[in-house]
């Protein structure tokens, strides 16, 4: 594994700058891959990482650019539960660990730093002081991995009996006698404009 600090580098180039989260991101990144045994995640441990975000911010793409783990390589799943954590799953071995940021680090990052008055530049800082145990909170977790949320899963294409577009992974829904998209189905988070 790279430093910390080389770690907070990748990450302010692939996001864009570097800030809180980003700092959050690559520790808790950081700790799931140690709590799992795995050194090197971008080299031979790389086909090995499933890893499950539950947030779609800062710390998201911190935590892609220590794991390596993309959604299109179907490494990196998307739990939108509006929560700094992640779980992190060895697919080898089936262990998994999910890591959570404290809330309270918020206000122990304001005692540590009073000095500094711009909120995010004392999290920065802070956040690269705190213990593990202070910053996170760990627990290891089973995760039921089906084949197809495993990374290279290739499956049968189903065509929407409904639309006609096509279907990958098994994310196909029967309706009635039909097979169906999630979104013929009724799960759509778009509404056509005919």
């Amino acid at each position: 594994m790279k430093t910390l600090q080389e770690y907070l580098d990748d990450a302010a180039v692939a996001h864009g700058h570097l800030c809180a989260g980003q700092v959050l991101g690559v520790r808790l990144a950081m700790l799931g891959l140690k709590k799992l045994g795995l050194e090197d995640p971008q080299g031979k441990d790389r086909k090995r990482i499933v890893t499950f975000v539950e947030i779609d911010r800062c710390a998201t793409d911190a935590v892609m650019v220590v794991t390596g783990c993309r959604l299109g390589k179907r490494a990196l799943k998307f739990r939108d539960w509006g929560k700094v954590a992640a779980t992190f799953v060895d697919v080898e071995t089936g262990k998994a660990v999910r890591v959570a940021a404290r809330e309270s680090s918020k206000a122990l990052a304001k005692s540590m730093h009073p000095e500094i008055p711009d909120k995010n530049q004392q999290q920065m800082l802070a956040y690269r002081e705190m213990t593990d145990d202070q910053l996170f909170h760990t627990q290891l977790v089973h995760v039921e991995l089906p084949p197809e949320e495993f990374p290279g899963y290739k499956g049968e294409r189903i065509v929407c009996a409904q639309c006609g577009e096509g279907i990958s992974f098994r994310r196909e829904v029967k309706l009635g006698a039909k097979i169906v998209c999630r979104a013929c189905a009724g799960e759509r988070y778009y509404e056509p404009i005919v």
